[in-house]
């Protein structure tokens, strides 16, 4: 639905709680995805000129859009102006920003958050030549965009306990595969997993992941029809999969497992395993000390938690992604990362709100190890892993 009159009295309460004046909204052919999804504009409507659309502090929404698409915002709350030539925009957002000191927008300093960094420089330069400062609306796209319902997170808990259980079948499918010596490859496995999501009523927009040996090194490897390696017995596996509910909104879950191929597993393989469990569980157990003290707790803290465990037996170099990212209506969700590794998030972590947690250590050319569980914040600030149980150790998947 179009953005209703309560939910702009909660945005107005959370900008009073920021200290901003005002949240502008700007897009330009969908250039900025937080305006099309918090407007939530009828899908026929056609955006081909600039609009901007300012929720102040106090007081009614403003709107400035171009005089041949002068109804597009009608559907939302507010007045209207219109505006033709570009001198008319400019006056026209003079005008709407009368009298404005402090404004958030899909920007981020330095480009640290690039997933909210959804406004171009000369926008920037346009907004701040009225004379107001521009901040970013990071911590407002999170509370208005990243934040679960009831519903959203009691259909993520179903679909974590699918993919969990789907993980057991698909190294029962490999032991049984392999053990009847069938020639078996990566994208037999995924296949399989595939048709497990089927079967549950769970899909994803992008296929699961089954990685063998040097593959499973490369943490975005994913196997396809044409390309891809055989599944043997003595091979080192991970699988990743993540999926949702087929309904809309819904929400994904996402984990990642791993396994050998043989009796036991190889003592190398267990130990890295360790420190990579070690590390997942500091950054749980930060989470989780956070919020039963009542205390805030920032995307990067958590991060240092993993990365800072890792680093500490000696394989901080192998540690080469960010510890986790937002959980959402789309895989890599628009609330806080768990990073501060490839950008510093200093978002805090709020409740209804979902991440991964995944450490991974890779040796390029032999193997890589990664173990990915989720946490969901509930409304009464509960750190709950879903998905459960966690793997404790490498999967000896012929035993």
């Amino acid at each position: 639905m179009p953005l209703t009159k309560q939910t702009v009295a909660d945005i107005q309460g959370a900008l009073r709680e920021e200290g901003f004046d005002g949240w502008l909204l700007y897009n330009f052919r969908g250039s900025n995805i937080f305006a099309t999804r918090i407007l939530d504009l009828p899908s026929h409507i056609m955006q081909t000129r600039r609009y901007f659309y300012f929720i102040p502090a106090k007081g009614e929404p403003r709107k400035l859009v171009h005089g041949i698409e002068e109804w597009n915002l009608d559907p939302v709350p507010g007045t209207k102006s219109l505006y033709v030539s570009w001198r008319s925009l400019e006056d026209g957002l003079k005008t709407m920003l009368a009298g404005v000191k402090r404004i958030a927008m899909e920007y981020s300093p330095r480009n640290a958050i690039p997933y909210v960094s959804n406004v171009d420089g000369g926008t920037l330069e346009l907004v701040r030549n009225t004379g107001v400062e521009v901040v970013s609306s990071a911590n407002l796209v999170q509370r208005f965009e990243a934040c679960w319902t009831e519903e959203q997170a009691q259909d993520n808990f179903e679909c974590a306990k699918h993919l969990r259980a789907i993980v057991d079948e698909t190294f029962a499918f490999i032991r049984q595969r392999v053990s009847a010596k069938h020639r078996l490859t990566e994208y037999d496995v995924q296949q399989f997993m595939l048709k497990e999501f089927e079967k549950r009523g769970i899909w994803s927009e992008s296929d699961p992941n089954c990685s063998v040996n040097a593959n499973s090194a490369n943490p975005h490897y994913e196997p396809t029809k044409e390309i891809h390696s055989e599944v043997k017995k003595g091979d080192f596996v991970l699988i990743d999969l993540w999926a949702k509910k087929k309904k809309d909104r819904s929400v994904y879950a996402d984990i990642t497992w791993t396994g050998f191929i043989g009796d036991s597993v190889p003592e190398e393989h267990q130990k890295v395993f360790d420190v990579v469990k070690g590390g997942r569980d500091a950054g749980v157990s930060a989470v989780k000390r956070a919020f039963e003290s009542g205390k805030e707790i920032r995307g990067f803290e958590v991060d240092d938690a993993t990365r800072g465990y890792i680093a500490a037996k000696g394989y901080g170099e192998y540690f080469i992604h960010r510890t986790g990212h937002s959980i959402g209506e789309v895989i890599h969700g628009n609330g806080a990362n768990i990073d501060n590794l490839e950008t510093r998030d200093e978002r805090r972590i709020i409740p209804n709100t979902s991440f991964s947690i995944e450490p991974g250590i890779y040796f390029p050319g032999k193997y890589g190890v990664r173990s990915e569980i989720d946490i969901f914040v509930s409304p009464k600030r509960e750190a709950i892993v879903t998905g459960l149980p966690m793997q404790d150790s490498v999967v000896a998947i012929m035993k």
